[in-house]
């Protein structure tokens, strides 16, 4: 049978011919590549009703490419800014739209034997029902006789992504084992620049990648801190450390990369965002170990790279103190909040946390002392002189048992990978 032809217009307003082929024709001159990444992958892509639906389609042909057998389910509001016919020519199945038409019991039959499901754009209006427990449409009834994983990937304007309601109901997702990957900040369809852009098509591809890794993180939750904190001394100034916050964000990199469901809560960086994990930002340590304990709980490994500031002013001064008049200025400081402690004195069973000591004479010594006193089961001990702001960093593990292990001068990335597979290898 020959293909169904049909035409469309891109992005950049050119006629494309689009094919439509079943799916015993896709062998003939379409071969996949032979070592996808996502082969025999059952995966299911509810497209949601928002401008980025568009991405959805390049998403879809990405996850085509890496192997995967592709269903896409199309809520109304999505066909508004999509046509089914696209959908249908990318993935080579029919799209799911109506639940009393198209196949009304397939809905159970996908909720069971899909390996994964991503919502791509996962809007205002999805997240409400999914959250709340309504079922009215292919895509929400689906869902909510699945058990597999599901990947939402939120779009919006920035005033609907910070809105308590949405925040809210996105928390009880995951609070319910929904997988999340953050909208990225960008221009949005109101012309508007803000938070709530749907990630590119090849984060998402990447995140669904790391959930399908076989790696000794598969299906472990992973808290990692990074950067420095700043502690304010009047509305300009602040106490702050010397930290790029690389060695934390290689941590939270490597630890993706072998699988594992990272959350990254940062101070102040310049780094940008790291793609397909949950990065919370955050300024003081108040902020820090608000963030940290909070998830603490749900977390199977912790580790904690940020250079977390020590002293902080005992008040904050309400305006911005000028030197005019004055040959000095005097400062009350007080120990700040310590978010290592905290975690050391109220662990779970099982958890893993592992601690940072960035010292100028002694690290390992003091690092020996830190690991003891604070419950933790792993400390890296480094020469802070040597490695801060830097890309490269030398250090030595230390575990509960007294063992040590030393790591010659590498980039941080390098050295991120291996003190972490040395952790895993002696947690086992």
């Amino acid at each position: 049978m020959p293909p169904l032809q049909n035409t469309i217009v891109d992005s950049d307003g050119n006629a494309v011919k689009l094919a439509l082929f079943k799916d015993d024709d896709y062998s003939n001159g379409m071969q996949r590549q032979p070592e996808a990444s996502l082969t025999g992958k059952q995966i299911t892509v509810g497209v949601g009703g928002g401008i980025a639906a568009f991405k959805a389609a390049h998403l879809i042909s990405q996850l085509r490419q890496q192997g995967a057998d592709v269903q896409v389910i199309l809520t109304r509001a999505g066909a508004q800014f999509v046509t089914p016919l696209t959908f249908e020519a990318l993935s080579h199945r029919r799209v799911l739209q109506n639940l009393f038409e198209d196949e009304p019991l397939n809905h159970v039959h996908l909720a069971h034997n899909s390996d994964l499901f991503v919502i791509a754009p996962a809007t205002y209006d999805l997240i409400g029902k999914l959250a709340n427990g309504l079922a009215d449409d292919y895509l929400t009834t689906t869902l909510a006789a699945t058990q597999q994983p599901v990947l939402l990937c939120p779009a919006m304007e920035q005033q609907m992504y910070t809105n308590p309601i949405f925040v809210k109901n996105l928390e009880t997702l995951r609070q319910l084992n929904y997988h999340v990957l953050e909208a990225e900040a960008g221009t949005l369809a109101s012309g508007r620049s803000g938070l709530g852009r749907l990630p590119e098509p090849e984060v998402i591809l990447s995140k669904v990648q790391s959930m399908f890794s076989n790696g000794p993180l598969t299906g472990k939750r992973v808290l990692v801190t990074a950067g420095p904190t700043r502690e304010r001394i009047d509305p300009m100034r602040v106490i702050s450390n010397r930290s790029s916050g690389k060695m934390g964000y290689a941590m939270a990199q490597a630890a993706q990369a072998m699988g594992g469901q990272v959350v990254l809560i940062t101070g102040p960086t310049l780094l940008d965002e790291p793609s397909g994990m949950t990065v919370i930002q955050t300024e003081s340590v108040d902020d820090m170990f608000e963030q940290t304990t909070s998830l603490a709980a749900e977390s199977d490994l912790i580790i904690m790279a940020a250079a977390v500031a020590d002293w902080q002013p005992k008040e904050i001064l309400e305006h911005k103190e000028g030197k005019a008049g004055k040959d000095s200025l005097m400062l009350e400081l007080v120990p700040t909040k310590d978010i290592l402690f905290h975690l050391g004195q109220h662990r779970h069973e099982n958890q893993i946390i592992v601690g940072f000591a960035a010292e100028t004479q002694d690290f390992v010594e003091k690092a020996k002392a830190k690991l003891k006193k604070k419950n933790a089961d792993f400390f890296v001990a480094n020469d802070v002189s040597k490695a801060a702001e830097s890309d490269e960093n030398t250090a030595v593990l230390i575990a509960k048992d007294g063992s040590e292990q030393s790591f010659s001068l590498m980039e941080k990335s390098a050295l991120a990978r291996q003190v972490l597979e040395s952790i895993v290898k002696a947690s086992d």
